[in-house]
């Protein structure tokens, strides 16, 4: 009888405690904490989202990171405009961390696996659609429980060219690799034709 009452209490007060094994299901489209009797902090977030590049090409990876203190609770996702739908999926989730299905997207959103503090050194690895939208990150971090900030969004990410983008590993040089290839033949083939 008295495992019955504790479980029943654990029940009943679960809700009060907020949610430390990640955000539910129902958080996605407002990305609200659910948390009892706590309301977003009213100051400026200490946090900044921070990308790999400034473009995306679909299925090159773009990495995301937290910059701010620690924190121990997050819903992360990649946003269009006003819309409410995830975009994209996530790679496997950094440790303590987890994926959570928003928008029928079962890799769409990224929220917490526990309360162990997570830090700048968490990186989220973003894999981008192919669409031509425009792209930004959406987050709620939570330092604790009860102290919490909302909508921190990233710069927005444009769809790039299909030439290489300097951000994600290339160098000057290699813009004009393809160039020259082209050249060369043109030169030997300009200088073997008679005058």
């Amino acid at each position: 009888m008295e495992l019955l009452f504790v479980f029943l209490l654990l029940q009943v007060l679960s809700p009060c405690l907020g949610y430390a094994t990640g955000a539910p299901t129902s958080t996605c489209n407002d990305m609200l904490p659910r948390h009892s009797g706590s309301q977003p902090q009213p100051t400026a977030t200490p946090y900044t989202i921070l990308t790999s590049a400034r473009t995306f090409q679909a299925g090159q990876p773009i990495t995301v990171t937290i910059n701010g203190p620690e924190y121990t609770g997050i819903l992360l996702a990649a946003r269009s405009g006003t819309s409410t739908d995830d975009l994209g999926s996530w790679k496997s989730p950094p440790v303590n961390t987890k994926f959570l299905k928003c928008s029928g997207n079962t890799q769409g959103a990224i929220t917490h696996a526990n309360t162990i503090p997570k830090n700048n050194a968490t990186v989220f690895t973003w894999i981008p659609p192919n669409n031509n939208i425009t792209v930004y990150f959406k987050a709620t971090i939570a330092q604790q429980r009860t102290v919490y900030w909302v909508n921190i969004q990233s710069e927005m990410l444009t769809k790039g060219s299909d030439g290489i983008d300097l951000a994600s590993g290339g160098h000057p040089g290699m813009a004009s690799e393809g160039f020259l290839q082209l050249l060369a033949p043109c030169l030997l083939l300009s200088l073997m034709l008679p005058r």
